[in-house]
């Protein structure tokens, strides 16, 4: 592909594993091919900026580590449902993923737990891999329980050992200030798990215990936690003076713009996540997060009362939405994508170099999906 008279009518598509456009690679952009099977074999191009050409946008799949459902199912639905969320979001560009869970009884969490472990397992035709699960809950504050159901419990290592032993367990939600936290907190750190502070009531202070007791990060930053004071600064304000890294919902309902852009300012390795539920892709109505009715309308997710609860956002949207807000392209990739596979240690995920898997999004000027291919395998964007 060269040119901007090809571009419109998108040419990039896979012809024997090859991929023509503006390849973004971590040094920066190529102007180029891509070749590829299950992994990436070869980056042929020149240095050059997107700017001066219209050719497509050759991206690293979206990774999303927050992903409780999409296309009328539930993660806690168990069965087949997270094989059609993981459908529904390949569609949408996100390559890899965790499924992430609710505060429920233990018998639900089991159950959910166990159909994830097959999805990790086996990938789909059509899917995104699922990564492992991110445990939301239960071990969290019940004073800050956002849409989360009150099924909270105390956390022990020998729960969570039985847990992972169901599916791998990559990310848990953790509150702090909860007695004995602070040393689940480490041992799980220890052990290369990741721990994120979340829906939480603790104060400043007990954010920067949890960090040095080994905590990686802040689930859906601003959300569910104790907010930014002069004099009490809060959850908010341990993430913005001390995190490397922090999920973000950028829906641009859970968050102001502004507060994006303080926390952009303020954490490194800020990353986003959709936080998305049931409803996602599917038309305003009732839906059920875990054991929750929520209720889309006007593009949120809410409980009864009005609670925030999850929301219908996408990753391609996120991408969008990160660029609107002035971001160039480059360093919004990689906070729907690079930031969030180095927050769990994955070398060949995020990013396209030599031997990384073949996680691409194609992409249009307008930032419009054209393609998408995950571990080299074209996804049907129009799949029902």
């Amino acid at each position: 592909m060269t040119g901007g008279d090809q571009a419109n009518n998108h040419p990039a598509q896979q012809t024997g594993g090859k991929l023509q456009g503006n390849v973004l690679t971590p040094q920066g952009w190529v102007r180029g091919a891509l070749m590829f099977e299950r992994h990436i074999t070869a980056i042929d191009g020149v240095t050059a900026d997107p700017v001066d050409n219209q050719d497509v946008y050759i991206l690293p799949g979206f990774i999303d580590l927050h992903v409780h459902g999409g296309g009328g199912k539930d993660i806690m639905d168990a069965g087949d449902a997270v094989h059609v969320i993981a459908a529904i979001h390949a569609r949408h560009g996100t390559t890899s993923m965790l499924a992430t869970t609710m505060t429920s009884p233990l018998s639900d969490l089991e159950q959910a737990l166990e159909a994830c472990g097959d999805a990790c397992r086996n990938r789909r035709p059509g899917a995104a891999r699922v990564l492992g699960v991110h445990l939301e809950g239960p071990y969290i504050n019940p004073g800050k329980l956002g849409a989360q159901p009150d099924f909270v419990q105390e956390a022990t290592l020998v729960e969570v050992a039985r847990l992972s032993a169901m599916a791998p367990l990559k990310l848990i939600t953790v509150a702090p200030e909860i007695a004995g936290h602070l040393e689940v907190v480490r041992t799980l750190s220890e052990s290369g798990m990741r721990v994120q502070i979340g829906h939480t009531l603790g104060t400043y202070e007990d954010g920067v215990q949890a960090l040095q007791h080994g905590a990686s990060g802040f689930t859906h930053l601003f959300n569910a936690m104790t907010g930014l004071q002069s004099r009490a600064p809060g959850m908010v304000g341990a993430a913005l003076a001390h995190a490397r890294y922090s999920e973000l919902i950028p829906d641009l309902l859970h968050v102001h713009p502004g507060a994006i852009k303080a926390a952009l300012r303020a954490i490194p390795r800020l990353y986003c996540v959709t936080d998305s539920t049931a409803a996602t892709g599917m038309p305003d109505g009732e839906y059920m997060l875990g054991r929750q009715r929520v209720h889309k309308c006007m593009g949120g997710v809410r409980l009864g009362d009005g609670t925030l609860a999850g929301s219908t956002l996408t990753m391609d949207q996120a991408l969008r939405n990160l660029v609107g807000l002035g971001l160039d392209l480059a360093d919004a990739s990689q906070r729907v994508s690079t930031y969030a596979a180095d927050h769990l240690g994955l070398e060949d995920r995020g990013r396209l170099a030599t031997g990384c898997c073949a996680d691409l999004v194609v992409l249009d000027r307008q930032l419009n999906l054209i393609a998408v291919y995950v571990e080299g395998e074209q996804i049907d964007l129009t799949a029902v």
